[in-house]
């Protein structure tokens, strides 16, 4: 691994050199010469270097542990196992973003998005145009007796829509990825899942039917709805959009007021594709704000929140902080100095007004995609995960999932590896933690994947049909 760049950065903007002249004559002087842009400062330039370096790592996972065979892209790695149909989604949407920095060939990025959509199209095994939640990563055959995924399922088609709009070009390839992409999106039978009308479920399995539970605000699912809603062949209803914000639960959390979900995933995975700036429902039309506000709002609570600290974990802070659905080291409670503590292996963790799951383990994943919303407090806390945790926690392929560093001394752990005096570190990366991290990034910089996906009818659609007015969308 190459040595950690390590630097005292601050966000601020050089001062441009102010230049006066004067004359002694009745003749007019000629206007000074325009000042030469300022140099970015070291400062700057070092964190970009860093911004640069953690999406470069995380776009080379995909582009090396995807099976080039089929597109299908692990669950995880390096521990074998079976593909994650929505880390298949993040990845079509990081193979364009590789393209466009120069990292990947615009044909290799196309060839390999067509070599997923195919497959997908004719090889992975799912019903009523949606998938099962994990395939085989050779066969993509269903895996075990998992459900078919309405979630999961929406996070493919999102970075297939994607790729629908990104591939524009008139060459075989490209107008092959964009007429597979139809057809893909048009099969999917949303209305299948009205188990509850008019909101969509969870799921569904050929042993037991439609799952008991829908999704409800406020959480990951926006972008789900938004896709329902905009299908030309089976959409939703509009009442769904309703039904979905009527569960929402406005409340202030460490002085931020907003809608409350804890793991912060849930005001993540929609904004990957989705630039909510300046457009607003209904329900943000009342609160006065929008939904970007809000994951600006949620994402400075969980730092406040790590900041105060209230169950004292080592190493939470300022610059180390960020809940979300990861792994962790074991399922168990463990005594530390006099106090019983209970830890996860996988879970969502999270912190919000009535709901806080944390047994001390941190996800980058969790700090570093929430740069689009706040990169003044997201970035220094990449670089001191870097600079403090450094090839324990930062590797060939970026972060690894998670690290929790009160776990500093020897204990069995069922995953993962404890660093005596550092912590417990994860052994793996995960696709769907991996995927923001390139995508919420690149948006930052430059807004790719926003102002792509604007130029997308289904997604525009949808949003209308939500009742979403205003900005961007109003154009």
């Amino acid at each position: 691994m190459n040595t950690p760049i390590r630097a005292v950065f601050a966000l601020a903007t050089a001062a441009l050199l102010v230049l006066s002249c004067t004359t002694q004559t009745t003749t007019p002087a000629p206007p000074p010469p325009a000042p030469k842009p300022a140099a970015p400062s070291a400062s700057l330039r070092a964190a970009d270097a860093v911004v640069d370096d953690v999406q470069r790592r995380t776009f080379q996972w995909f582009w090396d542990t995807t099976n080039a065979a089929n597109g299908l892209v692990p669950d995880r790695w390096p521990t074998e196992s079976f593909s994650s149909i929505a880390a298949v989604g993040f990845g079509l949407t990081a193979y364009p973003i590789g393209a466009e920095r120069g990292w990947v060939t615009r044909d290799a990025a196309a060839q390999r998005v067509l070599t997923t959509l195919r497959f997908f199209e004719n090889g992975v095994e799912g019903h009523k145009g949606f998938f099962y939640h994990f395939v085989d990563m050779k066969t993509g055959k269903r895996f075990k007796e998992v459900e078919l995924s309405t979630i999961d399922t929406t996070l493919f088609l999102a970075g297939a829509l994607f790729c629908q709009s990104y591939f524009d070009r008139d060459t075989p390839a490209e107008r092959e990825i964009r007429e597979t992409v139809e057809r893909l999106y048009t099969r999917a039978e949303w209305t299948f899942f009205h188990e509850r009308h008019p909101l969509v479920s969870m799921g569904w399995t050929p042993e037991n039917g439609l799952h008991d539970y829908d999704y409800t605000g406020y959480n990951e699912a926006m972008i789900l709805y938004v896709l329902a809603l905009g299908s030309p062949t089976h959409p939703i209803t509009p009442k769904a959009w309703n039904a979905y914000t009527s569960s929402y639960k406005w409340d202030t959390y460490y002085e931020q007021p907003h809608v409350n979900f804890a793991p912060l995933f849930g005001h993540q995975y929609s904004h990957v594709w989705i630039d909510f700036r300046g457009i607003k429902d209904h329900y943000m039309r009342a609160k006065g704000i929008d939904y970007f506000e809000n994951s600006r709002r949620a994402t400075l609570s969980q730092r406040a929140y790590a900041i105060d600290n209230p169950m004292k974990w080592r190493g939470y802070g300022a610059n180390v902080w960020g809940l979300t659905a990861c792994d962790g080291p074991f399922d168990g409670k463990l005594k530390i100095n006099g106090t019983e503590r209970q830890f996860w292996t996988y879970t969502a963790r999270g912190a919000a007004s009535g709901e806080v799951r944390d047994d001390g383990t941190l996800a980058p994943t969790a700090a570093v995609s929430s740069i689009a919303f706040a990169p003044e407090i997201a970035i220094p806390a990449m670089q001191t995960m870097i600079d403090t945790y450094g090839d324990h926690l930062y590797t060939k392929y970026g972060f690894l999932d998670s690290f929790n560093p009160t776990l500093n001394f020897e204990h069995k752990v069922q995953m993962g590896r404890i660093v005596p005096n550092a912590g417990w570190f994860d052994a793996d990366h995960l696709g769907i933690d991996q995927g923001p991290i390139v995508a919420m990034i690149e948006n930052h910089r430059t807004g790719l994947v926003w102002e792509t996906m604007k130029k997308n009818e289904h997604v525009r659609r949808g949003l209308r049909r939500a009742g979403f007015t205003g900005g961007w969308l109003g154009k």
